[in-house]
């Protein structure tokens, strides 16, 4: 399962389905039932409008504030330019670029604002005679480009400290193409990131053809309070040189957010004009105006009823994105026809064929449909006598090492026989018997005689039968590595038994992916923190086409195309990773936490090291050597205090600060010894 989101995004690829928790199912629940009763309200509050509507016009006009422009000049405390450009104030208030025109400027607007909360800021650009081309830009062709703009507000309240405004909406009256207003960087409020999260190609307005002024508004998502000093950076960094915007001035408004316009004017002027005109004689256009305006700008039961509304239908939706999904399969609803190929080239379709499933083998079931739901159906059909043993071959392989069949990803005719055929056709009909239970079936395994024998080696049985496929002994071979890293994790004390929840990203090392990811959230890989590092690896994002390294290193698939089988492998890198990747090394100093409050003499928490890490009493003669090591190690790091402390400082958990760190560090040195002993690391 993984979050919603489009492919680019590191989502899952459509079709898919949610799988909510069961405590997302709750709140959907809930809020389902909230929704439906702010929907109810919105229908009975439409009913009572056309009262509610008369009683309002009667009043209006007489109530209605005098029309004015919303757009007030400012008067800036200072204009200036990074690069060197002279600002000279114009009559009309804006401000005019001479000079110096670097390649890339930086204009810094500073003002303070009047006597009331300042909602939105009104980006004035100008032509002027002196500009090339007689336009609004500095560059040689009359354009600009705005990249990036900012707005910084100081009160006493954050004593004196700049705050960055977080901008809600941004506009245009004009935007050439493929640089759109919403190209502009800015500081958005979703989530305090700048949007778009990649620097956009800005803002510009084909100033070389047009030579028209310009307007563009910024609404912020907080009020900028009254009497506030606020600065704004006007930013000029395209892959175009000179590209600075020649003559601008900006204007403020106190407007509420959903009332800001371009040209000043409130919605109330349309709404005079029809009230001039006599109720029975509207048109219909004039009427859903008239009952938009009511709607959106007058306080009254539909627009608290409205908001309600919308509020209920966001909550709603941010729940459902948060939602788990998994892809699933979705049918054409005219499936594609299929051919014969001549000599399998697909610019020579033969004979027309249909969906049908092997003819050696049993038919489809009875009514099923002719689409994967019916193959589905054929597959756990009773009758197949293929899926079931296919699958408890696989599982007898997790187990023993090998399948019954040993060529576990073949089961045609080139596959290897089966060594105990009847025990093969039991296990699958056993299978089916208990109806699928897989949990059944691997308990039963493991419950078993065989399963349970010593794997302990003769000279006899090695030469009779160095595979065991004959099963005199137990099984014993390397346990894959998402296994080794949770055992690893679970001696240490470190492992979240946790069960569910979205991938979690644990150490990596440092630009992993960087070079394999174009899209999505993986570049500039950061773990997590807390929990989500010591999760099961089945937990452990997985990019497809670059797996986490330290699988890898212990044969896990890449995942690019399905694999069945798996290499097991014995290499030195494998031990370098055990005592040297930061996971190992941080589960190793838990270990040796563990070890040093469970007993007192060295001897004594080594070898509850050994038996904690391996499932075995530790014998005479690997003690001594284990503890000789230790020794050695300790009278190190007593006189290399530094070295000790760099140690046990490894990875996001805190070394208990109550144990000697000379000593902590020689147990943690030990422990990764015994992480690495290949009886640990073996199922034996």
């Amino acid at each position: 399962m993984i979050q919603k989101g489009s492919n680019r995004e590191g989502g899952n690829t459509p079709p898919t389905i949610d799988v909510p928790t069961p405590e997302q199912e709750a709140k959907l629940a809930k809020m389902n039932a909230d929704l439906n009763a702010a929907q109810q309200r919105v229908v009975d509050a439409v009913k009572a409008m056309p009262k509610l509507m008369a009683g309002w016009e009667a009043k209006a006009l007489s109530q209605a504030p005098e029309e004015k422009n919303a757009w007030d000049v400012i008067a800036p405390e200072s204009v200036n330019s990074q690069g060197g450009a002279t600002m000279v104030r114009q009559s009309d208030g804006s401000y005019l670029a001479t000079g110096n025109n670097p390649a890339k400027d930086v204009y810094i607007i500073t003002a303070k604002m009047p006597d009331a909360p300042v909602s939105a800021f009104l980006l004035e650009c100008l032509p002027d005679a002196s500009l090339p081309n007689q336009s609004l830009g500095r560059a040689p062709n009359g354009n600009f480009v705005l990249q990036e703009i900012e707005v910084d507000v100081v009160t006493a309240e954050n004593a004196g400290n700049p705050v960055q405004a977080k901008i809600v909406k941004a506009q245009a009256d004009y935007s050439q193409k493929g640089y759109e207003i919403t190209n502009l960087q800015i500081e958005s409020a979703a989530k305090g990131r700048k949007k778009p999260a990649k620097r956009g190609p800005g803002w510009a307005v084909d100033g070389s053809t047009k030579r028209e002024p310009r307007k563009a508004l910024f609404v912020l998502d907080k009020p900028a309070p009254a009497g506030s000093k606020v600065t704004i950076t006007l930013k000029h960094g395209s892959q175009f040189d000179q590209h600075n915007i020649g003559r601008f001035r900006l204007s403020t408004t106190g407007l509420p957010a959903n009332a800001v316009k371009l040209d000043g004017k409130s919605d109330f002027a349309a709404v005079r004009a029809i009230f001039n005109t006599p109720a029975a004689k509207r048109t219909a256009k004039q009427k859903g105006e008239l009952e938009k305006y009511y709607r959106t700008a007058v306080a009254s039961p539909v627009r608290d009823a409205d908001k309600a509304l919308a509020a209920a239908q966001k909550a709603a939706e941010s729940l459902e994105k948060d939602m788990p999904t998994v892809m699933v399969m979705k049918e054409l609803d005219k499936p594609r026809d299929a051919f014969i190929l001549k000599r399998g080239e697909y610019d020579k379709p033969a004979d027309k064929v249909s969906m049908a499933t092997p003819a050696v083998l049993q038919p489809m079931p009875q009514g099923a449909p002719q689409n994967r739901l019916g193959l589905a159906q054929w597959l756990v059909d009773p009758k197949n006598p293929l899926t079931a043993r296919v699958w408890v071959n696989r599982i007898w392989e997790k187990f023993f090492g090998y399948g019954i069949c040993k060529t576990t990803e073949n089961f045609g005719s080139q596959a290897d026989w089966p060594t105990h055929p009847e025990l093969l056709d039991w296990l699958a009909t056993e299978f089916i018997r208990q109806k699928w239970d897989m949990k059944a079936l691997q308990k039963m395994l493991v419950m078993s005689a065989t399963y349970r024998q010593s794997s302990k080696l003769t000279k006899e049985l090695i030469e009779r039968d160095p595979e065991n496929r004959l099963l005199a002994r137990g099984p014993r071979f390397r346990l894959s590595g998402e296994v080794v890293r949770d055992q690893a994790l679970a001696v240490s004390g470190l492992l979240v038994p946790k069960v569910g929840g979205p991938s979690v990203r644990p150490y990596m090392p440092e630009g992993v992916w960087d070079e394999t990811s174009k899209y999505g959230d993986l570049r500039g890989y950061k773990a997590d923190g807390g929990e989500n590092l010591y999760r099961r690896s089945i937990y452990t994002i997985w990019k497809r086409t670059a797996a986490p390294p330290s699988m890898l290193l212990f044969d896990a698939p890449t995942r690019e195309i399905c694999t069945v089988k798996r290499s097991r492998t014995n290499t030195p890198l494998q031990a370098l990773s055990l005592l040297n990747e930061v996971t190992f090394v941080e589960a190793s100093r838990g270990l040796a936490e563990q070890m040093m409050k469970h007993a007192t003499t060295p001897e004594e928490r080594i070898a509850y090291g050994f038996r904690r890490a391996s499932a075995k009493m530790i014998d005479d003669a690997v003690l001594k050597g284990l503890a000789k090591g230790f020794n050695e190690r300790l009278a190190f790091f007593k006189s290399h205090a530094d070295d000790a402390k760099k140690l046990i400082a490894q990875g996001a958990s805190k070394p208990d600060t109550t144990l000697d760190p000379a000593e902590l560090a020689a147990y943690t040195t030990t422990a990764e010894v015994l992480l690495n002993l290949d009886r640990v690391v073996t199922r034996d």
